[in-house]
């Protein structure tokens, strides 16, 4: 049992689906798991496991922010053996190109975090996707007909939620990154320190540039297309191993 998870050895599967909000981890459980059960309610952190195609799949919220992602990818992948770790969050386009509810497939994620770079000692570290995950994620969106609202490629991994500085972010897009979230660079380095696999399938819930937005109750309960492509994704590629 680790320090903020309170499942028993056994109790998490090897693949586990990591929304921010622990309602929407229930929402996913209640919705796409069958016979889920909550394995730690820890700070109100909520963690399932179910079945999802007659395989073992565990959700767990992480909470907003790195930091908090960290804590729970950490102890995922060092307490519990976890081997997949799918981020499903929400996250804010950043180019024109991309529409309320588009799915953004994290190839790689930038940050302006200085995590990593405490981590190596001032060098700047690439955290990717791991591949097989990616190219299952990219299949299965072709497979639902998703291609149109899917873009694979950069994500932001914002320390700030309201970013002081707004010409940094353009200078970004300029350079190709879609959109801006706060967890996918910590889960990736975490993935690689692990030897473990990971990937972030975002839903965009707001335009920073137009202003459009959803509600709290959509970000939370209407995401189901990243969902059922990271289910795709995890029992495409453990089927595999």
């Amino acid at each position: 049992m680790s320090t903020h998870l309170a499942a028993e050895p056994g109790q998490i599967a090897p693949d586990v689906l990591l929304p921010g909000d622990p309602l929407r981890a229930q929402w996913i459980a209640e919705t796409f798991l069958t016979d889920a059960e909550c394995y730690s309610r820890v700070r109100g952190m909520l963690g399932f496991t179910g079945h999802y195609r007659g395989r073992r799949v565990s959700v767990q919220g992480s909470g907003m922010g790195m930091p908090s992602a960290a804590i729970y990818g950490h102890e995922l992948f060092a307490d519990y053996d976890v081997q997949r770790l799918v981020r499903v969050g929400s996250c804010g386009a950043l180019s024109r190109g991309l529409a309320l509810r588009d799915l953004v497939v994290a190839s790689g994620a930038c940050t302006d975090s200085s995590m990593n770079r405490l981590r190596f000692e001032g060098l700047d570290y690439a955290p990717v996707a791991d591949f097989a995950l990616l190219r299952a994620a990219h299949d299965a969106c072709q497979a639902r007909d998703l291609g149109r609202r899917t873009r694979v490629g950069l994500l932001l991994s914002s320390d700030s939620f309201y970013n002081p500085r707004p010409d940094l972010v353009e200078r970004l897009v300029e350079y190709g990154v879609l959109a801006v979230e706060m967890e996918a660079s910590v889960l990736y380095t975490l993935a690689a320190k692990f030897g473990r696999q990971a990937l972030a399938i975002c839903t965009v819930s707001d335009h920073i540039a137009t202003g459009e937005q959803t509600t709290a109750q959509e970000r939370e309960q209407t995401f189901g297309d990243m969902v059922e492509v990271a289910l795709d994704a995890v029992l495409s590629v453990s089927t595999a191993d």
